[in-house]
């Protein structure tokens, strides 16, 4: 599915490949964590937001917020390491995020991605991991934004976009057929921490 994101914007002009990427990691220093992960949404957001940053045994709290957001910088092991700094609102907070969190907690700890897949997914299902109740997004607008192409294996450079909670939405819901049928995008179809992915575009210029 991600490779299908990656194709619409690289066929709008908006995706390019970028060489040599930084990625994160648990040696990543604090201070350029902190900043990129307040650089995923307007500043009068993450500027108030509750930050994590990513250590050897997984995501610590950096800062308490006031605003019930909180940023943090996430990653795509199986890729070989990426950037993805995103700021989830109060519900995002209460609910995905903690999958998120315990998904760095169980790799620090050496557990298999499928394995922990599958702990993510039965979570949902038991309870462990609450769905949003509400409409809400995640703030994906960093410039220093890069994904794995799952088609190619490579990490490329994507612009700043919104995601919106989406738990249990198919694209049979959206009227689609699949992720060749989109934009709108989803990120995991059907499942309680699916995403709704919108790209903005840019406004244009009316000539005079």
């Amino acid at each position: 599915m991600k490779s299908l994101i990656i194709l619409f914007l690289m066929s709008a002009g908006l995706a390019q490949d970028q060489k040599p990427l930084t990625h994160l990691d648990a040696n990543t220093p604090r201070e350029t964590q902190i900043a990129l992960a307040e650089s995923a949404a307007p500043k009068s957001v993450s500027g108030k937001a509750t930050i994590y940053v990513l250590t050897k045994t997984g995501y610590e709290k950096a800062r308490t917020g006031s605003n019930g957001f909180t940023c943090l910088v996430q990653r795509d092991i199986a890729g070989g390491g990426t950037l993805e700094p995103q700021c989830y609102d109060a519900v995002g907070t209460a609910t995905t995020l903690q999958a998120a969190l315990f998904r760095e907690s169980e790799r620090a700890a050496g557990t298999p991605e499928p394995e922990i897949k599958r702990k993510i997914e039965e979570g949902f299902k038991n309870g462990k991991f609450k769905v949003p109740s509400k409409p809400g997004l995640i703030y994906m607008l960093s410039d220093a934004t890069y994904i794995v192409d799952d088609q190619t294996g490579k990490v490329i450079h994507v612009p700043g976009h919104l995601m919106f909670h989406a738990p249990w939405v198919t694209y049979k819901d959206l009227g689609l057929s699949g992720p060749a049928d989109g934009p709108p995008f989803l990120t995991n179809p059907g499942a309680g921490d699916n995403l709704m992915v919108v790209i903005p575009r840019e406004k244009k210029k009316e000539s005079h």
